[in-house]
């Protein structure tokens, strides 16, 4: 994580030089903001990465010795498949479509996302992939 941390945080120096540059050169103020919130992103990702690794175990590609078989094992746990993503997905369509054609569109998809959001939440609590 350590080289991760150093890596945003470089990157956020050059983003926040070119800013500065941009700014200054082209005196357009939108493109100019998404610079500076990009690199205030860039400088909160990798102060949270630096901050991390100082607190947690050197992982495999922090040491310079390292072979690839030694960060070989399980990562973690992900989900096979899920519908509710696809729920999720349709009911933010319908908002943002209740922008452009009325807000009433808001009745209909505010309802699948809640529906969508309850099912992805308590996804593992019934059903097949319920834990025993």
């Amino acid at each position: 994580m350590k080289i991760q941390g150093k890596m945003f945080i470089w990157l956020s120096v050059f983003v926040l030089i070119m800013a500065i540059v941009y700014g200054w050169w082209s005196k357009e103020p939108a493109g100019t903001t998404a610079l500076f919130l990009a690199f205030g992103l860039c400088i909160m990702i990798g102060y949270y990465l630096a901050f991390t690794a100082r607190r947690v175990d050197a992982s495999a590609q922090d040491n310079k010795e390292a072979d690839v078989a030694d960060e070989a094992g399980e990562v973690g746990f992900f989900s096979p498949h899920s519908w509710q993503p696809l729920s999720l997905a349709v009911g933010g369509a319908l908002a943002f479509m209740g922008v452009v054609f009325g807000w009433w569109l808001l009745y209909f998809s505010a309802p699948i996302i809640l529906i969508g959001l309850w099912g992805w939440v308590f996804e593992y609590y019934r059903g097949e992939n319920q834990n025993q």
